[in-house]
Order: C-alpha cells, then sequence, then structure tokens
C-alpha cells in the first residue's frame, strides 16, 4: 500500500524517492581541478538524483494540495481572499507589458509609466488622498512606508521628540511591529464593550504622558476594525489626534468595505496603505508578488518615498527623483514597486467602473452580513445587537466551548468537510474567536453551504460528539497534529534513515 485514497496522493521527499547515483541526464565528466576558494572538491552537490518523470510527477502531485480561492470559500478574515479575474491575468502578459525591464530607457516605457500614473490617480481619488506612492511591496511594507513618511515629517518640522504611536489591542500585529521598527514605542488603547475605540479611551491615551499630547506622532487603526465594524466615533478621535499635532495611518487591509463608498480622507486619515492584493484582486499568498501602495494627503505626499510617477507638460512620464522632492525620506526599493500587480489592479478598477467597485463593497458587506445572521443563533456573536457588520463576521466558541469543543476543533472540522478554516483566535480582544469574511465573490449558494455546514459542527458539538471533533481532521493525507509540541520542538532538517 502507497498511502493513496483514489486519486488524492501520498507523496514522498524527493531524496526518499533516489534509488541511485545516477541523475536523469548523462553530462559529459568533469576533470577535478582545485578549487579557487582552497576547499576539497565536491562529488556531489546533495540534490537528490531523479529522472525528470520523477520531479515532474513530484511537483504536480504537490500541487493538487495547495488550497485556493479557485478551489473553493476560502473565508479568511481581514484577508479578503476574492476571486482573481482572468482579464487581469491576460492584461499583464502582454508583450508591452510583460516583456519590459525596470532599466530600460524611460521613453521606451513610456505606456507602463502612464498606467502606473493612472493607478495613482484612480488610488488618490478612492480614498481622497492625493498623494500615492506604488513602491512598497507588501501590506506591512506600505505599512512601513506609511510610518516612515510620518516620522520623516516629524524630523523635517522640528517634531522629533514625538515618539508614541496609539494602536488599538486589536490591531493587526504587523502595525505595532512597524511602529517599533521606526523607532516610536506603542501605546496600546483597550477596545470597548461594543467592539470600537472610545473617544474617552482615546483621550485617556492620547494625554496620558503629556497634557497637550505633544509626544504623540500619530495612530496607527483600521477602518473598519478587526472586529469587523466601522469605528463610529473615528471623526471625533481623528480630530482630537490632530489638534495635538499627530497624523492618522489608517491599516488598509479592510478598504474592501469601503471602496466606492466612504473616502478615508473624509473620516482624518493622512496616510494608508492599500492591499491591491485584497481590494484590487491581485494574487494573493505564496509568498509575493504582493503590492502595497501608500496614499496620503498633499502635505505628506512631500515627505513620502520617491519615485512616484509625474506627467510632464508635454504629456511624457517620467519617475522622480530625490531632487525633484529633497524633503522626501528616499528610496524604499529598486526601481517602482510590482508592476505586474499594477497592471491587474488597473485592469480591476477600470472593467468595473466607479459604480462597479461601489457594488463590490456593498456586495461583500451584504455577504458578511447575511453569514452573521444565518449563525448568531448557533454560534456566540458578541457584537451582532449593535447592528450590522461591516466585510467580516465575528463569532466566538462559547456556546461550544460548553461541550468541550474549541474553535480550533472547529477550524478542523471545517478541513475534514473540505473547507479552508476562517482566521482563528483573532483578533485577540476575545477568547476563541473565529473572524469570516466572504468576500463580494462567493455566490449565494456557495455561503449557504458553508452556513449548512457551520450548522451541523454546531448541532454536533451540542449533541456531545467532542471526541470526534478532537480527532479531525481524518480524511486528509496529514492527520491531527500536536501544535504545542510542533510549535516548541519543531523538526526543521530531514535525515535520511537508511
Amino acid at each position: 500500500m502507497d498511502g493513496n485514497r483514489g486519486l488524492h496522493y501520498e507523496e514522498n521527499l524527493l531524496w526518499e524517492k533516489e534509488y541511485s547515483d545516477h541523475p536523469g541526464v548523462d553530462l559529459p565528466p568533469v576533470e577535478i581541478t582545485s578549487l579557487r576558494t582552497g576547499q576539497d572538491a565536491r562529488e556531489t552537490i546533495g540534490l537528490p538524483q531523479l529522472s525528470e518523470p520523477q520531479v515532474l510527477r513530484h511537483f504536480v502531485r504537490m500541487s493538487t494540495w495547495n488550497y485556493s480561492i479557485d478551489h473553493g470559500f476560502f473565508p479568511l478574515g481581514s484577508c479578503t481572499m476574492k476571486h482573481n479575474p482572468r482579464l487581469n491575468e491576460k492584461l499583464a502578459r502582454l508583450k508591452g507589458f510583460a516583456h519590459i525591464h525596470p532599466m530600460q530607457s524611460e521613453s521606451t516605457v513610456q505606456g507602463a509609466l502612464e498606467l502606473m500614473h493612472e493607478l495613482q490617480s484612480w488610488l488618490g481619488e478612492l480614498t481622497g488622498l492625493p498623494g500615492v506612492c506604488l513602491t512598497p511591496a507588501a501590506g506591512a511594507h506600505g505599512e512601513l512606508a506609511g510610518v516612515m513618511t510620518i516620522r520623516r515629517a516629524h524630523e523635517v518640522n522640528g517634531q522629533a521628540q514625538r515618539k508614541i504611536i496609539l494602536t488599538p489591542d486589536s490591531s493587526h500585529g504587523t502595525n505595532p511591529a512597524t511602529a517599533v521598527m521606526c523607532g516610536f514605542e506603542v501605546r496600546s488603547m483597550p477596545t470597548s464593550e461594543t467592539g470600537c475605540l472610545s473617544v474617552e479611551v482615546f483621550k485617556e491615551a492620547l494625554y496620558k504622558t503629556d497634557p497637550n499630547g505633544a509626544d504623540i506622532a500619530g495612530m496607527m487603526v483600521t477602518n473598519p476594525n478587526t472586529c469587523g465594524l466601522f469605528e463610529k466615533e473615528i471623526l471625533e478621535i481623528s480630530k482630537l489626534l490632530h489638534d495635538a499635532g499627530g497624523y492618522f495611518y489608517c491599516d488598509g487591509a479592510n478598504f474592501n468595505a469601503l471602496v466606492g463608498k466612504v473616502r478615508p480622507a473624509d473620516f482624518g486619515v493622512d496616510v494608508m496603505h492599500i492591499n491591491l492584493h485584497k481590494t484590487f484582486s491581485t494574487p494573493h499568498g505564496g509568498g509575493g508578488p504582493g503590492s502595497g501602495p501608500i496614499c496620503c494627503t498633499e502635505e505628506l505626499a512631500k515627505y513620502m518615498p520617491v519615485p512616484n510617477v509625474v506627467k510632464e507638460d508635454d504629456g511624457s512620464y517620467r519617475r522622480e527623483t530625490m531632487e525633484d522632492r529633497p524633503t522626501s525620506l528616499g528610496t524604499l526599493k529598486a526601481f517602482q514597486g510590482q508592476f505586474g500587480m499594477h497592471v491587474r489592479a488597473l485592469s480591476y478598477m477600470k472593467s468595473h467602473g466607479a459604480d462597479g467597485l461601489k457594488q463590490v463593497s456593498e456586495d461583500a458587506v451584504l455577504n458578511a452580513n447575511y453569514i452573521l445572521r444565518s449563525l448568531c443563533d448557533d454560534y456566540h456573536a458578541p457584537y451582532a445587537d449593535n447592528g450590522p457588520c461591516m466585510h467580516e463576521a465575528l463569532l466566538t466558541d462559547k456556546k461550544q466551548k460548553q461541550h468541550d469543543v474549541t474553535t480550533l476543533d472547529i477550524a478542523k472540522a471545517l478541513v475534514e468537510y473540505g473547507y479552508h478554516p476562517m482566521t482563528v483566535y483573532f483578533p485577540l480582544v476575545l477568547p476563541g474567536t473565529m473572524l469570516i469574511e466572504p468576500t463580494e465573490t462567493e455566490s449565494k449558494d456557495s455561503i449557504d453551504r458553508f452556513v449548512t455546514t457551520m450548522k451541523k459542527i454546531a448541532q454536533d458539538a451540542q449533541e456531545g460528539k467532542a471526541e470526534e471533533f478532537h480527532n479531525f481532521p481524518q480524511s486528509t493525507p496529514r492527520k491531527r497534529l500536536d501544535e504545542v509540541k510542533a510549535a516548541r520542538q519543531p523538526t526543521l532538517s530531514w535525515k535520511h534513515v537508511a
């Protein structure tokens, strides 16, 4: 028996497939000479010796294990895993886009520069923030660019004593990490029982060590927040921050709930990053290529990274340099960011239009509320009584825990039933959280199937099937792992057993 079930392959490591010292290709013998490094010559470079069919089958089989948005529903909360339209891929593969090089003369890539300039215009219009830098290579990189822009502004304006960044306790972990990387001290603000920030809590944090808030550099707030709720007091909070001389950095991870409906600048945002893979459907995950442009006010645009693309009076396009904007914090990345993602994002924007982008956010919010209302009787929905959620629904395992079934058990049960689990144990403001984001691209049929599965899980838990849950998943190539042991005693290398 080889461990296969039907056509669901069990796959060994390549080294375990090696049965001889002969590779799959015949190469002429190499005369062994002394190495310039002074080291002894190696007889092998350590790679397994296999034929081409063996290698090909190995990687194709493993590729069938990858669960993706093209397989089915991917309900990761705060990640916005939406369908990537194939039209975007087609346009990104046009020769004039796919075959250019960043070191070509600008005169030979005017079309690419025009595309980036138009993308800057779209992002500036959608956010209400006219300063746009496309360089950052991912969301966290965009956060870094945004907070570095704030730091540069304070330095140039003689406000280097501002060393504190305010963040909610529900924020993405990258927020405080970014602030610390930029040399700031992080001051956390507790989320209220409504799941949002309150003006009272914000004031306490703002004036904690200075009566005028003169030591506050800014705040990093996600809106809608990571509880799936719109910060209802954000206007007053942002006004208090600005009066104290701080800047409002908005984590743009959840912009898919607002695009075409609300401009972040209108609730006080000074700078934000945009995850093109979340809001504008460029490929997500797999290590990149990501894209996290930043958008900022006209004031902060003087300090954001170079280069961005500018249009000359004669209609041509070029990239800025430090000579154009000497107050800039400088370059953050080689060249101009992930151009292929820029093509895909602009394709998505232009194919939807302003009205289509507005419907995107409306449908995303509608789908999340449909899930919340469908499951709020089966699971604990801590904020359901406060009104509608935004783009994601927050549940907890409070009811299931009474029957010895936890959030992790629910996630493993979803794997058993063919679903990728939602985001679990985040945000950390409540125990046993489950954050579900359907996006606008899921049909009612797919959502209904997911809801039916979640209801079955809740019913089975209530009927006392805890032991069954503790053994899920059963039908996967790998069964349930001891996750604590895996985290504390990881096996990081493979050793051949003769």
